[in-house]
Order: structure tokens, then sequence, then C-alpha cells
């Protein structure tokens, strides 16, 4: 926006403000959406079985709340305000805010966790292979790390693969030189496009079937999350966003898009609470029902924000978009786990130690299929709004396809005991 204002002519700078922003935009929603797959993998890797499931339901936890914080400084009125005034406007403020957010966490994640590099343990002689590992931080049996492996020197090919199990072993085309060639070494193996593709077109069917589900309750959360202020200004205030700014119809839209950030922030506030209830709930319904309880309650509540568009029942029922929030961001990931234990428990009773499919490609996976709901969700809501000739559609579609994700779900996702 500060080089759009560098521009003289007024249509090149609002070309340039729209072109800017844009960029903005893209590049904001890339680095958003690339984060989700790595922390998850990362999780899986450095927590034990137990503490996945703990650890996913923080990551919703912290989600909703910071998605909270979000919506609540875009919910406040900053065009009166001292900020506003010292800025210039509301939006200028709101965005001081997310740079200022920004630089923190960055600043905190630079510096929270000292990294250790990996070495020769000291006490290991100059005969010993460079495999042995140093362990990180002063507690070598501390939680999340690296236990030393005391190598026989006459063996070294016995070495144990100490890499992260997301980057595991993808079958021979991931080799890249053979142990046969090099007996003396371990065989280097690493990702690449083809062996991705290859793992991902191998994918189990049950792990292709969590994937449609994905995607459906992605859809529909997207059908609805993308387009609610908007419904809100429009159906429910009944605004209209193509009035003069100064009538009284566009300020009566504006005020449902005001009332409509509220909405998102209870939307938030509740998936962090219900993520937490969660760990309540599935000893009684399992990762199942709780995974087709999250799909139905987010389909009716649509279902019935679009049939009663009321302001106080809208607000109240913006509490089932956080149950849904929070089941897409933990149950199909838990579903992961537990598939990936299973498994593992299998090739543990044939005397297999490693398996072949890593965490990191079913967690690439299934994050694929929010970048390929939205682009669904892109291309064909604006066009289904336009023949339907209201915004009333877009909670409808919402509540259509997750009651599909419901039939999908009980049908087709496999529950591990």
């Amino acid at each position: 926006m500060c080089f759009a204002a560098l521009v003289i002519d007024r249509s090149e700078r609002r070309v340039w403000a729209i072109v800017v922003v844009m960029f903005g935009v893209v590049l904001f929603d890339f680095a958003a959406d690339f984060i989700d797959g790595p922390i998850k993998a990362y999780l899986f890797d450095v927590c034990s079985h137990q503490d996945k499931e703990r650890g996913l339901h923080y990551h919703a936890l912290l989600t909703g709340l910071g998605g909270a914080c979000g919506y609540l400084v875009g919910a406040m009125d900053w065009g009166h305000s001292v900020l506003g005034q010292l800025l210039g406007s509301e939006y200028q403020v709101i965005y001081f805010f997310a740079a200022l957010t920004w630089g923190i966490f960055l600043t905190v994640h630079l510096f929270s966790i000292p990294e250790q590099a990996l070495g020769k343990d000291p006490s290991a002689t100059d005969s010993s292979p460079p495999s042995a590992l140093r362990a990180l931080g002063s507690h070598s049996n501390g939680y999340g790390s690296m236990s030393k492996e005391l190598v026989p020197t006459v063996a070294p090919a016995s070495v144990p693969d100490l890499r992260p199990r997301s980057f595991s072993a993808l079958g021979e085309a991931n080799s890249v030189t053979s142990s046969a060639k090099q007996p003396n070494k371990e065989a280097q193996k690493r990702m690449t496009f083809r062996s991705m593709m290859k793992a991902i077109m191998n994918m189990p069917s049950h792990y292709r079937c969590l994937c449609v589900s994905h995607l459906l309750g992605w859809t529909a959360f997207l059908c609805n999350m993308l387009f609610f202020t908007d419904f809100m200004g429009q159906i429910v205030y009944k605004g209209n966003p193509y009035a003069e700014h100064n009538s009284t119809a566009y300020v009566t839209y504006e005020r449902g898009v005001e009332v409509g950030c509220w909405g998102l922030c209870i939307n938030a506030v509740s998936s962090a609470l219900y993520s937490y209830v969660q760990r309540w709930l599935l000893p009684y319904i399992g990762l199942k029902g709780l995974y087709f309880m999250g799909y139905f309650v987010f389909g009716m509540g649509t279902s019935l924000i679009g049939l009663f568009p009321n302001i106080i029942a809208t607000l109240i029922l913006c509490t089932v978009f956080g149950v849904m929030s929070s089941t897409l961001y933990t149950i199909p990931f838990n579903l992961i786990a537990e598939y990936q234990r299973e498994e593992q428990e299998q090739l543990a009773m044939q005397g297999i130690k490693e398996t072949q499919r890593g965490t990191g490609v079913d967690c690439a996976a299934l994050t694929c299929m929010v970048q390929l709901a939205q682009i669904i969700v892109g291309a064909g809501l604006g066009a289904l709004v336009n023949l339907a000739g209201s915004v009333i559609v877009v909670v409808l579609s919402a509540s259509s396809v997750s009651l599909l994700g419901c039939i999908f779900i009980a049908l087709f996702i496999r529950y591990v005991e």
C-alpha cells in the first residue's frame, strides 16, 4: 500500500493498490497453508503415540485462541480510536496489529528453543563411525532427545536409522546409493517428486477415504467461512453492499459485516473450547464418532442459519463453526496416527523394523485437501451465488456438503480399535 501511495495518477494508484494487496494475500495464504503440514509431521516425529493426541488438541486450542484474537481485532471499530486517527484508518490499525503479532512470535520462535548441532560423541573414539550422535541437551534420556547408540566397529552396517519417521524409506526408488555398492555405509534415501507421487498413488484405501472426507469437510467449512460476513450483511441485516457509501443500506451492510466478525470470534473461541472437550468425549464415542458428530453438528447448524436468518440465533449457532474447525484440525490426523500405529504393530509382528510409508507424506496429502477445497469453492461458489441470486445459497451449500460428508464418514471411514 505504501508503494501504491507513491503513484501520482489516481487510476494507476488504485490498480497498484489492488495488485499489492492481492500479492500480499497470496503470500500470506501460501505461508499459512505451507506451515500446517510440516507442523503436524514434526509433531508426529517428536511425540510418542500417547502424546500425539494431546499435541493435536493443543494445536487446535492455540489455533482457536489465535483466531479469536484476530477476529476480535477485525470486529472492533478502530476508525474513531486514537490509533485509527494516528495511522489513518481502521484497516491500517488491523494491519499494524497483524505485523506486530507476526514480529513478536517470529522472534519468540527463533530464540525459544536453542538447537545444538549433531556431532560425534566426545567419549567415542576416532574409530567410531560418524553416525554416533551426541544427545541433545544435558539429559540424554529427556523427552524428545535422541539416545546414543554405541555401534560396534566391526558391524557399521547395523547402525539404526535415526532419521525422522516422516522421511523414512519409500522404496528402492528413493535410494541414492545402494547398500550393495557401498556395504560399509547406510543406503542414503531421499524424497523425490516421483517417489512422493508413487507413495500417494499407492496410498491404502482407508487413507484415500480419509482424504476424501477431509476434502468434503473443508469444502463445507470454507463455503460458509469465506462468505459468512457477506451473508450477515446482506441476509441477516438486509443491507446492500452495492449501494452508495453514504446510504442507509450500505451502513446497515457494514454493521452486519462487523457483527459477522464477532460471530467468527465466537467460532474461534468455541473451537478452542471444543478441542479441549474432545478429550473427555473420546473415550465414550471414539474418533469416528467425534468425526461424524463434528460434520453433523455443523451441517445442522448451518442449515438452521440459512432457514432462519435471525441475528441472535445466528450468533449462537456460530459455535457450531468452532466444532467443525476443531474437528478438521484434530480428528483426521488422529486417525492417521492410529493407522500408522497399526501398521507399525503389524510390521513388528513380521519382524520388519521400518515402515514403507512416511507420516509426512500422509500429512501432506491431507493438507493438500485444504487447497483443493479452496479451488473448488473459489471456482464454483461465485457462479452458484450468481445463479441463485442470493448469498443464502452459501450456508445451504455448506450444510449439504457437510451432511454428505457425514454419510461418507459413516460408510467409508475405518476406525482402529
